[in-house]
């Protein structure tokens, strides 16, 4: 019979040994305490590092709202993703036009997306990611809202739009030319009521408007409000739809509608030949007729700095009384011509300049026809849609209703600019 192992006696602690034992585990669960703050504390230092030189000033500003349309957010990052997207290639000293105008596309666009909604019209994520692919490159996702919007608003056009604008109405022919003065507009009304020359023949020699001008005068046939978007005055529109058949208007005067020409009164009181500057006196006329009359004005005893307030197009002397320094390199021939090769103190005649641009002028108008149902030119629908939609648009941004608001100051503006061109 196999004998039973003896049991080790167990290990009797003395009093002092145990208390031995007892003062080395609590110096162990000191110095492990220890070592875990030290740990914690120094994570913590790197922690508020990371934090004060990434998350406060890089993170921390992406994530701030900066634009608000009603219920919706938009924080710096999605602000400077537009930036780069509308931005893309300008010149750095541009981008603080582009920023604001950004800010403008975010909320027209966001306003464009909320009201399509309430009208029925959608674009799916699927339509939206099929659109980015198209795109040579293809566009990131970051641009779905502007995919979107640009989506919404063809949809809107072609199928919310296209239901207000007729396919036929009264329409008028119209013939048109634009002129620098009443006295020109005049002879040329002369010309025309005596046969010497056709419409066509005179608005293509003669008209200040490229489109006129273009065309040889002939407008076509034209639905009421088309010849407004046109030319951007409802001077054509107005007398097309009111003038008499087959009677040429008398001059019509346009105040605001921009013309490429105008003439030059120059007065020469320095020139330093080496340097090839000259201290000048100036003004630019809208007309021929009105340079003669100023400068008749002038040799009457008129004062210069007066009538150049009074008359000049030039905005960088009229303010001035019409005093100008220029160098050789910086204006047209036509003006370079008088102001390097005249007499000093001697007054010019006009000098005609086509190089710049001024204000002011007049219409001749004939209506040839009329015709009270006609089908409306795809291309004119297309316009009449296009202005419904812009609009309806217009109406978004003033409604008060609409909560709008950017939080974007000059000093975040320049901090996204920054980061949209790679800082």
């Amino acid at each position: 019979m196999a004998k039973k192992k003896a049991e080790k006696p167990k290990r009797e602690l003395t009093k002092r040994q145990l208390s031995r034992w007892q003062q080395q585990k609590k110096r162990r669960r000191i110095i492990l305490g220890s070592g875990i703050l030290v740990i914690v504390a120094a994570l913590s230092i790197v922690g508020v590092g990371v934090y004060n030189r990434w998350y406060i000033p890089e993170y921390k500003p992406l994530r701030e709202t900066v634009i608000e349309v009603n219920d919706t957010k938009f924080d710096m990052d999605y602000y400077i993703k537009m930036l780069r997207l509308y931005g893309g290639g300008t010149p750095i000293e541009q981008m603080g036009f582009v920023a604001d105008w950004v800010v403008k596309e975010i909320e027209r666009d966001e306003l464009i997306r909320q009201e399509a909604v309430k009208l029925g019209f959608s674009v799916s994520d699927d339509e939206v990611d099929e659109r980015l692919k198209s795109y040579d490159p293809p566009l990131s996702k970051d641009y779905r809202d502007v995919v979107r919007t640009q989506m919404l608003v063809d949809r809107l056009r072609d199928e919310y739009f296209d239901k207000q604008v007729p396919t036929s109405a009264k329409q008028r022919h119209i013939l048109a030319m634009f002129l620098e003065s009443e006295s020109q507009a005049n002879e040329v009304r002369a010309r025309l009521e005596a046969g010497e020359k056709g419409f066509a023949e005179l608005a293509g020699e003669l008209s200040l408007d490229a489109t006129c001008k273009e065309k040889k005068g002939d407008l076509g046939w034209r639905p009421e409000g088309i010849l407004s978007l046109m030319f951007a005055t409802p001077v054509l529109d107005e007398y097309a739809f009111t003038g008499e058949v087959g009677v040429l208007s008398q001059p019509i005067y346009e105040e605001t509608k921009t013309k490429m020409v105008g003439y030059w009164l120059i007065k020469v009181s320095e020139r330093d030949e080496e340097a090839k500057t000259a201290k000048v006196k100036v003004m630019l006329l809208a007309s021929e007729q009105e340079a003669n009359e100023v400068r008749a004005k002038l040799e009457a005893g008129g004062d210069f700095a007066t009538l150049a307030k009074d008359f000049s197009q030039h905005d960088a002397s009229k303010e001035n009384g019409g005093d100008f320094d220029v160098s050789q390199d910086m204006m047209s021939p036509a003006f370079n011509e008088f102001a390097f090769k005249s007499e000093l103190n001697v007054l010019s005649q006009p000098i005609r300049d086509d190089t710049v641009s001024t204000k002011g002028g007049y219409w001749l108008l004939k209506v040839v026809d009329v015709d009270n149902n006609r089908q409306i030119a795809d291309e004119d629908r297309k316009s009449l849609k296009d202005d419904a939609l812009s609009k309806w648009v217009k109406a978004l941004e003033d409604d008060p209703k609409n909560k709008v608001e950017s939080y974007l100051d000059e000093e975040k503006k320049a901090w996204a600019i920054w980061h949209a061109i790679g800082g």
